[in-house]
């Protein structure tokens, strides 16, 4: 393949790319067809998106690869200069992504893309993977583990998920005010993603009233 045609393919692989990003986060993945992300590209060919990327599954593992890359980075120089307190390592889970989202400049898509793929369990594990495999993230995680010996595993389990929840679904809050063009209750991302850092400090500081057991953890009472 010569030199030319290369440089067309990623071009096109990024119009693709850029536009069913802003496709599945304003609409949803499951609402959104191969077709019309190949026609918001401007792509005259109908099967561009399975030529380039095969399954949808694929094309959303391509958009998260993406960001997950470069979120990577910022991640990586955090880590290297914590300071190793409880706040510290929350910082470097959580900051990144609002950092990113900052370089990226309005409009964004990517923080309401990523509130999608995470409540659409058809993609979900494609997300949860990518997650898995960032060295940094797992450092991070590892080192607030271990500053909080304390906590009884469904404790941990269960606040890991919350403070999931608030960075996935705050960040795409934010997001979709900022294309609203509404108020926030922070002026910019670096701002919003201190406010998240203080929220899930306290969550993983705060005292525990009651050991979870299994059964209770699957009771409804």
């Amino acid at each position: 393949m010569g030199a030319a045609r290369s440089r067309q393919v990623r071009a096109t692989r990024e119009l693709i790319l850029s536009a069913a990003e802003r496709l599945f986060a304003e609409h949803g993945i499951a609402a959104v067809s191969n077709r019309q992300v190949s026609e918001a590209a401007g792509q005259g060919n109908n099967t561009a998106v399975g030529y380039h990327f095969g399954t949808k599954a694929e094309l959303v593992a391509a958009i998260l690869r993406k960001h997950h890359e470069q979120v990577e980075r910022l991640r990586a120089r955090m880590v290297a200069g914590a300071d190793g307190s409880v706040r510290g390592w929350v910082s470097c889970m959580v900051l990144p992504t609002a950092l990113h989202l900052a370089e990226l400049g309005p409009p964004t898509w990517f923080g309401r893309f990523g509130a999608q793929v995470m409540t659409d369990p058809a993609y979900r594990e494609i997300a949860e993977r990518a997650s898995r495999s960032s060295p940094a993230l797992l450092r991070a995680g590892g080192e607030l583990h271990r500053l909080l010996p304390e906590l009884p595993e469904p404790v941990r389990e269960e606040r890991r998920d919350m403070a999931r929840q608030l960075v996935v679904h705050g960040v795409a809050e934010r997001e979709r005010a900022l294309a609203d063009g509404t108020t926030t209750p922070r002026e910019t991302w670096e701002q919003a993603g201190t406010g998240l850092v203080d929220a899930i400090t306290g969550l993983w500081l705060a005292p525990t009233t009651s050991e979870i057991t299994p059964r209770e953890r699957g009771s409804t009472s």
